[in-house]
């Protein structure tokens, strides 16, 4: 799908409460708490929104983006000292080999889903590390979210993981969106 970053004139967006409406705080807490228990990377974390509310149930988290503007209001949003930003692409994480527990990503599997990136994750993650990836599907309305062709669906996402070497876990399909949560092979 085509890769791009999110509007920073839109970004207050993201702090929307409106947004659980797609992802509840206690399903993705739910399902990283699933993992094994150390280090959780947010996978295109934006301003923070859910990376300071899963902050609270974990002892490290930290939160990636691209943008270093997106960063910088993740910052002012005053997280909790666990959070770590880091400005780098998914696909060439500055992170040690086996050192994350769990990884997850909420609405921006989409823009990160390529062989390169899928294989860094894989190579963060702990062998017994879990993915958690909520995002919105390709067979949703499009009123919400990204354009449908920017998009994957479940089975698409699956696939991708699959060839990667992830063993698939749970899958779940909404009206919007889609959850994927797997563990590394």
């Amino acid at each position: 799908m085509g890769f791009h970053t999110y509007p920073l004139e839109r970004a207050a967006a993201l702090d929307d409460p409106g947004r659980y409406r797609y992802c509840s705080r206690e399903e993705l807490a739910d399902a990283i708490l699933e993992g094994p228990k150390g280090t959780v990377l947010d996978l295109g974390c934006g301003t923070g929104f859910f990376t300071n509310d899963i902050a609270r149930f974990v002892d490290r988290i930290i939160a990636v983006d691209i943008q270093p503007e997106m960063l910088e209001l993740l910052l002012k949003n005053s997280p909790p000292s666990n959070v770590h930003p880091v400005a780098s692409s998914i696909d060439h994480l500055p992170i040690a080999s086996g050192s994350v527990s769990v990884a997850f990503s909420t609405m921006t599997f989409h823009e990160y889903a390529t062989p390169a990136a899928h294989a860094e994750v894989k190579r963060v993650l702990q062998p017994d590390g879990l993915l958690v990836a909520i995002d919105w599907t390709r067979d949703g309305s499009g009123e919400s979210g990204p354009a449908l062709d920017e998009r994957y669906n479940v089975k698409m996402a699956v696939d991708q993981l699959q060839t990667a070497g992830y063993h698939i876990v749970e899958t779940a399909t909404r009206p919007e969106t889609f959850v994927v949560i797997a563990r590394v092979a």
